[in-house]
């Protein structure tokens, strides 16, 4: 991992190369997503098997309902059991999140509303192929059953033909009846333009790699995507002398064993700390099935941040705008109030991040790459479009018009002014 210190000079011109340097990583690849895109675009299901046979080994774009419960048939009552927490603690948190519709009458008998409806189709892409995650089918599956969407289908990279069992078993606990082992750029083009087998949707969500979230950029338009990046993930913690080294290594391995481009930031005012985490990843990498991946994230992106004052160590997070942060400090409430760009802030010593990626309830599919600062995680909120409804009335047109007159002509649009004018002219 890269030491930087807050002292030396050039510590803030560093950093920004750090953050940079990955960030142009993330976006990389758009030549080549660009050409996929178009090739699917033309050729419907010929080029999206192509590029699943390429890619994944994987010549089913489709499995039967027969596979599929083969494949639910053999996952474990146990690993069953917890997706059923998880669904059900998703679930109650996030039908807290519904919106109320507003209607208004004003003085004039003119009447204003804003309503809420649910889109009528989206694909839920979930990462796939060599590593597999039911979670990431309930986070963005389970908001949109809340907003009441009609039609949610999942794309799943498979590999060799086998969807995991799990990713299964969530997608019918969320009873997703159009589910289709593809992935990558050529899944995100197949529902965004449609092809014989697969009919196209008004949204795409969910969290990708690099080039998932390529694609995802380069369709919007044709289709809407979140407000935010979904990328490689990442995790900044802030912790001091009281922290636990030997859980703060674990959990930035946690978050570095996803993807060679996940970003694990480490900020403390304690040196001593620094150097314990860092003997402990090393000792602590040796234990876990994806060492290699966490090794490359760590060495590639990891950085050990020593900041000598609260208020720098703010104004750091705030410029790193992290998917995840975790406050492991003993004086949390006095720095989350400065907390403004983070998709989710973990507070105190007990809520670590990995607990927030299951089932705790809130969502895991939060802005990555800088996106925080403007953005925000996947909610109900992403499944509905608003809508404004305007009943104006004789007297509120005759009282309001006159001022939408004056405005329209100062504007140069008499077009405007006349269809209001002609308006009050009837009796």
């Amino acid at each position: 991992m890269k030491v930087l210190d807050s002292s030396k000079k050039n510590f803030g011109k560093l950093l920004d190369n750090l953050l940079l340097h990955r960030k142009r990583k993330v976006q990389s690849s758009s030549v080549s997503v660009t050409n996929i895109i178009k090739d699917v675009k033309k050729n419907g299901d010929k080029a999206l098997l192509k590029y699943e046979k390429k890619f994944n080994k994987n010549s089913v774009i489709k499995p039967s309902s027969n596979q599929i419960q083969k494949s639910i048939q053999s996952l474990n009552s146990i690993v069953k059991h917890s997706i059923d927490t998880a669904y059900n603690r998703i679930y109650k948190f996030h039908s807290l999140q519904k919106f109320k519709n507003i209607s208004y009458t004003d003085k004039f008998k003119n009447k204003l509303e804003y309503k809420y409806l649910p889109l009528e189709s989206v694909a839920i892409y979930v990462p796939g192929s060599t590593a597999s995650y039911p979670s990431s089918v309930l986070m963005n599956a389970v908001p949109a059953i809340v907003a009441g969407v009609k039609r949610i289908v999942m794309i799943n990279p498979g590999y060799k033909g086998k969807q995991n069992p799990a990713v299964l078993y969530a997608a019918k606990k969320c009873k997703i009846k159009e589910i289709y082992s593809i992935g990558g750029p050529s899944a995100i083009a197949a529902v965004s333009y449609g092809t014989k087998k697969i009919k196209k949707v008004d949204k795409i969500v969910g969290p990708g790699n690099a080039y998932v979230a390529a694609a995802k950029k380069e369709v919007f338009g044709d289709v809407g995507i979140e407000g935010m990046t979904a990328g490689p993930s990442e995790v900044t913690i802030v912790c001091d002398k009281h922290s636990n080294p030997e859980w703060i290594a674990s959990d930035l391995i946690g978050q570095a064993e996803h993807d060679d481009l996940a970003q694990c930031i480490l900020i403390s005012k304690d040196k001593n700390l620094l150097n314990k985490v860092k003997t402990e990843i090393i000792k602590q990498l040796k234990d876990i099935p994806r060492e290699s991946i966490a090794k490359r994230s760590l060495q590639n992106n990891g950085i050990l941040m020593h900041v000598n004052s609260d208020k720098k160590i703010i104004d750091i997070v705030n410029k790193i705008a992290p998917e995840h942060l975790e406050l492991n400090v003993k004086n949390y409430k006095s720095i989350v109030s400065k907390i403004k760009n983070s998709g989710s802030i973990c507070l105190g010593k007990y809520a670590v991040m990995a607990m927030t990626d299951y089932n705790v309830g809130s969502n895991h599919v939060l802005p990555t790459n800088g996106s925080a600062k403007y953005s925000s995680g996947i909610s109900v909120n992403e499944f509905y479009k608003r809508i404004s409804y305007i009943n104006l009335s004789k007297k509120g047109i005759e009282s309001l018009g006159p001022s939408v007159i004056t405005l329209a002509n100062y504007e140069g649009l008499v077009g405007h002014a006349q269809s209001v004018l002609k308006r009050i002219r009837r009796k």
